[in-house]
């Protein structure tokens, strides 16, 4: 398993126009095939700022994704939409390379 993590904060002179954008930027980035979740959040209080995680199969999957032309294209978008962007790339722990739930 493999987990990209988007974090930035919505630019104050986008706040308008960001919700029908980050509808059509999820749907778009969804098309390509590799997506096995994706996930957004917001801050509870008084914040603009938005963390989106996609979950890959392995490497070669987000690889596959990320290159991809529709990606790049939201990829863009986001740096104009956006301000204070960081990325990450998190593979599996060795600890704990499967899910633990509790109870099972």
């Amino acid at each position: 398993m493999v987990v990209y993590v988007l974090k930035y904060d919505i630019h104050p002179d986008k706040t308008d126009e960001f919700p029908e954008w980050g509808q059509s930027a999820i749907k778009r980035t969804l098309a390509v095939p590799g997506v096995k979740e994706f996930r957004a959040y917001r801050t509870t209080v008084g914040s603009n700022q938005i963390v989106c995680t996609y979950e890959f199969e392995d490497m070669a999957s987000f690889s596959s994704w990320a290159e991809s032309e529709e990606c790049r294209k939201v990829n863009e978008e986001t740096y104009a939409m956006g301000i204070n962007l960081t990325s990450e790339l998190w593979g599996p722990s060795q600890a704990a390379p499967e899910p633990i739930r509790p109870n099972e």
